[in-house]
């Protein structure tokens, strides 16, 4: 092994050094500074601590008169990390993100719905209430789901989690099934007052698959013919054979004459 480098740590030491032996005539900035608060002289560097799924939960002990909050920590086992990666930033973890890969699991299209991510202040959560899963200001969309059912989670005893979810996606079901209505009749009004939508997304798909249609249906045609263009080249004696027969026996011996000429 090597010796330690220690430049870095010596470095206003050697701007000292030089500035007294008349190599630099002035100083840097920074010399002071350095003195004040210099470096750190730790050479071993601490293994960063891992972070711990910490889950709140409200149980009922009969021993008790009310419900009492308990924190779990759930440990995973780790595999152990290679010396390049020891000292990489710690994986944070959350109850909240196993919750949100279920709900997206079982509802994948909701991904597909447009979203606002912009918040003003970056603290609009401080405004939610997960007591109920409608929030003034905020859109339904999977994430309610997933705060819903962590609010019951930490706030109703003996919630399980299935429970949570069965019961925040009736409540989600259920608006949800309402803004469909919402917009039915909206749209049945603003018809009925002469309002043209235009063609749905079905009629656009269903005219581009008749397009495409008919051009198959052109090429598998022109394919065809080729393809008895060539079979009548490759069997074109035969047919003249054929023809000849049919013009009667006459005919074949008048050939046959000619032949022996």
């Amino acid at each position: 092994m090597g010796k330690i480098n220690l430049t870095a740590l010596r470095v206003r030491q050697t701007a000292l050094n030089q500035y007294a032996s008349g190599k630099i005539k002035k100083l840097p900035q920074w010399v002071d500074v350095v003195g004040e608060i210099p470096p750190a002289e730790a050479l071993i560097r601490n293994r960063t601590a891992q972070h711990q799924l910490v889950r709140q939960r409200i149980q009922t002990n009969p021993e008790a008169s009310k419900p009492q909050v308990v924190f779990e920590v759930q440990e995973k086992r780790r595999k152990p990390k290679k010396p390049s990666r020891l000292f990489k930033p710690v994986e944070l973890r959350y109850e909240e993100d196993q919750l949100r890969q279920e709900f997206f699991r079982d509802h994948p299209w909701e991904l597909a719905r447009p979203r606002v991510v912009l918040e003003s202040s970056g603290k609009d959560f401080e405004n939610h209430d997960w007591s109920r899963i409608q929030q003034p200001g905020k859109r339904l969309d999977g994430e309610s789901v997933v705060q819903r059912q962590l609010w019951l989670l930490n706030n109703v005893p003996d919630m399980t989690k299935s429970a949570a979810y069965d019961i925040a996606r009736r409540e989600f079901y259920k608006l949800r099934l309402k803004e469909d209505i919402q917009r039915r009749v909206a749209a049945e009004e603003a018809q009925a007052t002469g309002a043209n939508f235009g063609p749905t997304y079905l009629e656009i798909g269903m005219e581009l698959e008749n397009q495409q249609h008919e051009k198959w249906k052109a090429w598998a045609r022109m394919e065809a013919q080729v393809m008895d263009q060539r079979a009548v080249s490759m069997s074109g004696a035969p047919e003249l054979n054929m023809d000849k027969e049919a013009e009667g026996p006459e005919s074949i011996a008048l050939d046959e004459g000619a032949t022996e000429q």
